[in-house]
Formats: structure tokens, C-alpha cells, sequence
């Protein structure tokens, strides 16, 4: 034994587990799958987001027309379609900056959203829930996904739904 001297007494080498070691190496076939698996889990999240921005995009434009806001196209493009929410939501622009402060952006995000939902004769509540869904997600394993499905479901329900627009916001449906 090489390292015995290092060992404690009546402890045997054969008794250390080599996963532990420091200095273990993984083998090159496993450390080739550990790569494979993660490059491919980047790629599924990487997708799904891209998907997703997609979809958000072209409701938020849906929205934009449904109300009769001008530049639509500022959904596709990050910064912008926060002005284009707050467009809709006729709330001033200076908003933006509150919405980089921690925990204020998302009581502004909800204001927003709620704004939105009343714009398009909705019930406010739905613009409250859309942007407060993801916080389902500190319920283990299922929390995820019902917050994500319920942002898909409540978006496109504000897009894509028949609307009861006020006379204060005339709009073509």
C-alpha cells in the first residue's frame, strides 16, 4: 500500500470509495455521455424558449391590433414590447424603469397585464393570474408546468378570444 502512511489506524485503502477521491477521473466514454445528455437538454430548453417567445410575440401583436396600438412589431423585440404593453395599457413610459427594480416590476407587471385584460373587455383578475402563474412553480415537480400552461392558456385567451371592448377603448375584434 502507497498511501497507507496517510491513512488513519487499522483503516485499509481498499475500504475508500473512488468516487470520493479527488483526483478520480471519469472515464471518456461517460464523460462523452454527460456531455451528450446536457448538449441535448440545452437544446430542448433553448427550443422551447425560443417557441415560446415566438408565441408570446405574435399574441402580444394580436393585442396590439386588437386595440388599435400602433407598432405592433415592437412585441418581437425586447424592451419595445414593454413599451408596447404599456402602450396598450395607456400607462406612462417612464414605468419601464420601475419595472428594473426587484419585486416593484411585478406589481407593475401586474397593473400592466390587469390594464390589458380591461382593454380588451376582459376581467382584470385574468391579467393578475397570467403574470402571477409562474410563482405555481415552487410546487414540486407539477408547479412548472401548470404556471407555464396557465401563462400559454391566459395569453392566448387575451389574444385570440371574442372581445367586449368599452367605449372607452373602441377597437375592431
Amino acid at each position: 500500500m502507497e498511501n497507507s502512511a496517510n491513512l488513519p489506524a487499522g483503516f485499509d485503502q481498499g475500504q475508500l470509495d473512488p468516487g470520493m477521491m479527488a483526483n478520480t477521473q471519469l472515464p471518456p466514454e461517460a464523460a462523452a455521455g454527460v456531455m451528450a445528455f446536457a448538449g441535448v437538454m440545452i437544446f430542448i430548453v433553448l427550443l422551447v424558449v425560443i417557441a415560446f417567445w415566438i408565441y408570446s410575440s405574435i399574441c402580444l401583436m394580436k393585442i396590439a391590433k386588437r386595440t388599435n396600438t400602433q407598432n405592433g412589431w415592437f412585441a418581437w423585440i425586447p424592451i419595445l414590447n414593454m413599451v408596447l404593453m404599456l402602450q396598450i395599457a395607456k400607462k406612462p413610459l417612464w414605468w419601464i424603469i420601475l419595472c428594473l427594480i426587484p419585486i416593484v416590476n411585478i406589481v407593475i407587471l401586474v397593473i400592466v397585464w390587469m390594464a390589458i385584460a380591461k382593454a380588451l373587455g376582459k376581467p382584470e383578475w385574468l391579467g393578475a393570474v397570467f403574470i402571477l402563474s409562474p410563482l405555481v412553480s415552487i410546487i414540486p415537480v407539477i408547479g412548472p408546468i401548470v404556471g407555464i400552461i396557465a401563462a400559454v392558456v391566459i395569453l392566448g385567451y387575451l389574444a385570440f378570444s371574442e372581445t367586449k371592448l368599452s367605449a372607452a377603448n373602441p377597437a375592431k375584434a
